[in-house]
């Protein structure tokens, strides 16, 4: 059944956000992974001092079918952060082909900012701006069906 939740953007603070909401819905983070964890890769400088220590990746269920995620900005390698559209609607899909149909219908008009490709957290992922200025994240990851 393929899955849709929010995605929130922070300029440092999100580890603050998530501990907050973690003491309001009462569960334990699924993930924490911060930018120190990225491998290398090509064409992103290496991360180092504080912006090391930002969160790249975060999951707090919610329920059963709902999680809250986010991540802080990627600093100079990353978009700005702008506070009123620092979120994205994240779908989970049931297949790669899936993935791949809601990225290329989504960006009609829009725009992709990560075509759809492996990752090396092992999802199918792909991100895009539609023409309507909403910013969405497209996964599948086998390991989750």
């Amino acid at each position: 059944m393929t899955k849709v939740n929010v995605y929130l953007t922070f300029n440092g603070n999100c580890e603050e956000a998530f501990n907050f909401y973690k003491s309001v819905f009462g569960n334990d983070f699924a993930y924490v992974g911060r930018f120190k964890d990225m491998p290398p890769m090509e064409g992103i400088p290496p991360i180092s001092g504080e912006a090391s220590e930002r969160i790249m990746h975060i999951g707090l269920p919610v329920s059963k079918e709902t999680v809250l995620m986010g991540s802080d900005t990627g600093g100079e390698w990353g978009p700005p952060l702008t506070v009123g559209n620092n979120f994205s609607i994240t779908i989970s899909a049931d297949s790669r082909e899936e993935a791949l149909r809601f990225h290329e219908q989504l960006s009609e008009n829009g725009q992709i900012t990560m075509p759809m490709s492996d990752t090396f957290w092992g999802s199918y992922f792909g991100t895009l701006t539609d023409k309507f200025g909403i910013n969405w994240m497209v996964s599948f990851d086998e390991n989750m069906q």
